[in-house]
């Protein structure tokens, strides 16, 4: 089952690109395996296989992602080419204030962030990916613009005037695309990755 759907056209041909949420858990398992696909990229060098293996066991499996599927403050959206086609990106909304006590920090000092806070209009991009065969790059369809597109888009049908996402302090890529997107940093956070503690950029922008 999908809640909504927006289709994103090609300018070259005729293959469109699918963003929609879905909310069918018989979909967490192809999803999941997406997340398998692309978390480790995104890791920075020193990372153990055996800590990517363990953090993908523990936040991205399919029972995990069934779980993000059935909450109501969650909203999973997918990229896929074409309807039916197969999933080849997917984003993890979070429509809730931050728990993380250094992330609410830096939302609170944010413009605007302390009335998002207390009128609970914030949301959070918890995870965002796409298989690297289908960066920009590498496709003409460019579903990471589509994929955030549409989560803003959502996070606002849902209220929110402010969206937030951690980026690991060493991804440049990851941050020149989300300054592009439109974020800036705001502050920092730390990420434990099975014992492994990692240092999150905290990017911010109005929705």
């Amino acid at each position: 089952m999908t809640q909504s759907a927006t289709s994103a056209q090609s300018a070259a041909g005729d293959a469109g690109l699918l963003i929609e949420t879905v909310t069918d858990p018989g979909l967490a398992p192809a999803i999941a395996d997406v997340a398998a696909a692309t978390f480790p990229l995104a890791c920075p060098p020193h990372s153990t296989p055996e800590n990517i293996a363990a953090h993908i066991e523990q936040v991205l499996s399919a029972a995990r992602f069934a779980e993000y599927l059935a909450d109501p403050r969650k909203q999973v959206l997918v990229a896929r080419t074409g309807a039916g086609g197969p999933i080849v990106g997917y984003a993890l909304l979070v429509h809730d204030l931050p728990a993380d006590p250094d992330v609410r920090a830096a939302v609170d000092a944010f413009p605007a962030g302390a009335a998002a806070v207390a009128n609970g209009t914030v949301t959070e991009i918890s995870k965002m990916y796409v298989l690297p065969e289908h960066h920009a790059a590498h496709s003409e369809l460019r579903p990471s613009h589509a994929l955030m597109n549409a989560a803003l888009d959502a996070a606002r049908d849902r209220g929110a005037t402010l969206v937030w996402l951690g980026v690991h302090s060493g991804n440049e890529r990851a941050k020149r695309y989300y300054a592009k997107m439109g974020f800036r940093q705001i502050g920092t956070k730390s990420f434990n990755m099975n014992g492994a503690i990692e240092h999150d950029f905290v990017l911010a922008r109005e929705s």
